[in-house]
C-alpha cells in the first residue's frame, strides 16, 4: 500500500487470491500507517486467512518507533509479527545509525511479545550480522524477500534465521540468488511474493499480488528439483511455524 497508485483493492486482491487457492496472507506494516492498515485488513470478510505484522521500514528509521511498540502491545487477534524492519544500505534513506537502533528496538519488541520477526536486509550483511551476534536472534525470525548470496544464506541460516524467497528469483540476472534458494533446507524455506512489488516472471512489471505466491513456488520447485505439490505442503508448514497459526 504506502502512497503509491492502487490498482487492486485489498477485498479484490483476496478474492483473486483464493481463486487461486491462496488460504492464507499475511500483511506487512512498514511504518505507523501501514501497519494500522495491515491490522485493519485483517478484520475484512474474506474466504482468506488474514494476518498481520507491525513494523517500520529501515527507510522510515527517523520515524518514532514507539509508535509501532505501542501498536505490537496493543494486542490485537491477527498480529503474529514484528517487521518488515532491518537494514538497507543500498537506497539509505534514513541513516545507518539510526536504522541500526530502529532495528535493534524491533528485535527485542519480537522477543518480548513472542511474535515472528520480518527483517528487510539490502547490502547491509555484515552489520546485520554484528547486530544478531551483539542482540541475539528471536527463535522465529524470518529474512523477508532474501537477495543476498548464497554466502550470506548460509550466514543466515547458521544464526537459526529462515529465509524467504520472492519472485525476484525469476529475473533473468537473479544467478546468485538462484544458488542460494537452491542450499536452504527445505524445513527453512518460506515463498513470498513482495506484494504490490516484483511481479515474477512471466507477470513482471505489472503490480504483484498475492494470487501469484504459487508461480514463485513452482520455480522454486523446478530450481530445486522438488514436487510443487510437496514443496506448497512443506513451505506451507514453515509459515505456520513461523507465525504460530493454524495448519492447514
Amino acid at each position: 500500500m504506502g502512497e503509491r497508485e492502487i490498482e487492486v483493492s485489498p477485498a479484490q486482491a483476496l478474492a483473486r487470491a483464493f481463486e487461486a487457492n491462496v488460504r492464507r496472507v499475511v500483511v506487512i506494516g512498514t511504518d505507523a500507517q501501514s501497519s494500522v492498515e495491515a491490522l485493519a485488513i485483517t478484520e475484512l470478510s474474506s474466504d482468506v486467512d488474514i494476518y498481520a505484522t507491525v513494523g517500520l521500514h529501515p527507510h522510515d528509521a527517523l520515524s518514532d518507533v514507539e509508535e509501532i511498540v505501542a501498536l505490537a502491545r496493543a494486542g490485537h487477534p491477527r498480529l503474529v509479527g514484528i517487521g518488515e524492519c532491518g537494514l538497507d544500505y543500498f537506497y539509505e534513506h534514513s541513516p545507518r545509525a539510526a536504522q541500526r537502533l530502529s532495528f535493534a528496538r524491533q528485535i527485542n519488541l519480537a522477543r518480548e511479545l513472542d511474535l515472528a520477526l520480518v527483517i528487510h536486509c539490502r547490502d547491509a550483511f555484515d552489520d546485520l550480522f554484528e547486530i544478531f551476534d551483539v542482540q541475539g536472534v528471536p527463535e522465529r525470525t524470518v529474512i523477508h524477500c532474501f537477495t543476498g548470496t548464497p554466502e550470506e544464506a548460509s550466514q543466515c541460516l547458521e544464526r537459526g534465521c529462515d529465509i524467504s524467497i520472492s519472485g525476484v528469483v525469476t529475473f533473468k540476472n537473479a544467478d546468485s540468488l538462484r544458488e542460494a534458494a537452491r542450499l536452504v533446507p527445505l524445513h527453512r524455506l518460506h515463498v513470498e511474493t513482495d506484494s504490490p512489488f516484483l511481479a515474477p516472471v512471466p507477470h513482471r512489471g505489472r503490480q504483484n499480488e498475492p494470487a501469484l505466491v504459487s508461480v514463485v513456488g513452482e520455480f522454486l520447485a523446478q530450481l530445486r528439483g522438488e514436487d510443487v505439490e510437496h514443496m506448497r505442503q512443506e513451505t506451507s508448514k514453515n509459515s505456520a511455524r513461523l507465525f504460530k497459526i493454524p495448519f492447514p
